[in-house]
């Protein structure tokens, strides 16, 4: 599942340049581009994304996974259903980026409750930055983060900064696993 799962994001999703020429969130330019958005919306990504990253959670006791919408949430929706389907609920949830004003005010939507164990999901790791924003949002509404799980590490420090503020932290592939298929496949 992860070799077609590289694949896919290669094929899909990673662009690379010799120079920098593609602008991050963090606002610095950068010689490679992920946008999982293609990958995990498709039917056969959302399937991939989902197993393994329910592989990665199956024995642990999370409740829930989730976090920051908009790059999480298929990611999030993907793993429990396979959750469901492997015997082993895990719940959806979604961490907004600014509280509504309306209603009951908090940060994280779904049937998750203060006190439950859960694991902040991300679909690419490159500062940290939103992921850790997630992690202190999930622990605001009561939450315990057991674990952090990005679909792609960038490999620029972001992991090692959010094992910061999280002690179990993985990636399912890393930006060495991307330019390696390139070589080999891209010439």
């Amino acid at each position: 599942m992860k070799k077609r799962l590289i694949e896919l994001l290669c094929t899909r999703s990673f662009k690379y340049s010799e120079e920098a020429i593609f602008k991050l969130a963090s606002g610095t330019m950068s010689q490679f581009y992920v946008n999982c958005k293609p990958v995990i919306l498709d039917p056969e990504g959302m399937f991939l994304v989902g197993n393994l990253i329910f592989d990665e959670i199956r024995d642990s006791d999370c409740a829930g996974v989730g976090g920051l919408t908009f790059g999480a949430d298929p990611i999030a929706v993907a793993t429990s259903f396979a959750s469901y389907l492997g015997k082993r609920p895990v719940k959806a949830f979604s961490i907004r980026k600014d509280q509504k004003d309306h209603g009951v005010i908090k940060w994280v939507e779904g049937d998750i409750s203060a006190g439950e164990k859960v694991v902040i999901l991300e679909d690419v790791v490159t500062t940290g930055g939103s992921t850790i924003k997630a992690v202190e949002r999930a622990t605001e509404q009561g939450l315990e983060v057991v674990q952090v799980i990005t679909l792609v590490d960038r490999q620029e420090g972001g992991m090692e900064k959010i094992q910061e503020h999280v002690d179990k932290v993985s990636a399912i592939i890393t930006r060495n696993d991307l330019m390696t298929w390139m070589t080999i496949n891209m010439g």
